[in-house]
């Protein structure tokens, strides 16, 4: 049994949480909201945009993981929860008399650049075309001082339960899609963005940098065109590039290779498995 604390412990952290209390952890759930945690969960109440009072924290932890989201897609708000919050979780890690022993921080994609379809990896260069990347790579840059190992998890898209809301405008015909080049997107289903936290802690020993996406890479056309089959909706419609639904930022294929090679099994390996668990969330009850 380890003694696991969570910070921000919402879509993902939760469902890491869950997991983790089922296979007998003790689990220990910071967030800021009031918001009711999973069942089990021992809950803590702070703001880790300021400094952690002294204590704050429980003693004895075993990891730590950083899973905080930001909400809303302003330069300060990101800032205040990645680099800031990063930077007050360490500090406070620093004070205890035992530190953890790992802390996994869940960052993105979005700290590479690439936009032309490359295939990336855990080696290649981040050249953030946002903001958002940049602050995701500073916070990244602090794990170096971390008291204990630290890892990033760059994930990719995450979808999963609640989360459904292309493959909803693709049902209701609200998608269009550009003709013209390929634009690839990488995602993660929340349980297995939450399965790979859980290799990540487990394995004797991890590297500083870590993909968290699926086996498959997809263009947007093809997605959409596979989801309209999936709930029996007509093929998106084809447009010319400026009048297609926006795409998501940045076009490049991420491998999974090394979160494989530590023994990760996904139980979403593609879109295709993902999707069609959440197709009675749009469609009424899934076919058995």
């Amino acid at each position: 049994m380890a003694r696991l604390l969570v910070v921000g412990c919402g879509y993902v952290g939760a469902s890491l949480a869950e997991r983790a209390i089922g296979d007998g952890d003790t689990v220990f759930g910071l967030r800021r909201s009031e918001a009711p945690l999973p069942a089990g969960v021992e809950a803590i109440r702070a703001d880790v945009s300021s400094p952690l009072a002294p204590g704050s924290l429980p003693e004895d932890l075993d990891a730590v993981v950083y899973a905080v989201a930001a909400k809303s897609r302003d330069e300060a708000v990101y800032r205040a929860a990645y680099v800031d919050g990063l930077r007050h979780v360490l500090e406070a890690l620093r004070q205890a008399p035992k530190p953890p022993r790992r802390l996994v921080f869940t960052s993105s994609t979005a700290v590479y650049g690439q936009a032309a379809g490359e295939w990336i990896d855990e080696t290649s260069e981040t050249s953030p075309r946002s903001f958002s990347g940049r602050i995701l790579l500073e916070a990244e840059a602090l794990l170096a001082d971390a008291p204990c190992e630290g890892v990033a998890l760059r994930l990719g898209g995450i979808y999963g339960p609640g989360r459904t809301s292309r493959l909803r405008a693709v049902a209701e015909g609200r998608i269009t899609v550009r003709d013209g080049a390929p634009h690839y997107t990488n995602r993660i289903h929340r349980d297995d963005a939450a399965g790979a936290i859980q290799c990540l802690l487990a394995a004797p020993s991890a590297p500083a940098i870590v993909l968290g996406v699926d086996d498959e890479p997809v263009d947007e056309a093809t997605l959409a065109d596979w989801m309209a089959e999936l709930v029996g909706a007509p093929a998106p419609r084809r447009v010319a590039p400026d009048e297609a639904t926006p795409p998501r930022a940045g076009s490049k294929r991420c491998r999974n290779d090394l979160l494989r090679s530590l023994g990760y099994d996904f139980a979403y390996p593609t879109y295709r498995e993902g999707y069609a668990s959440l197709l009675g969330e749009v469609v009424g009850d899934a076919p058995s």
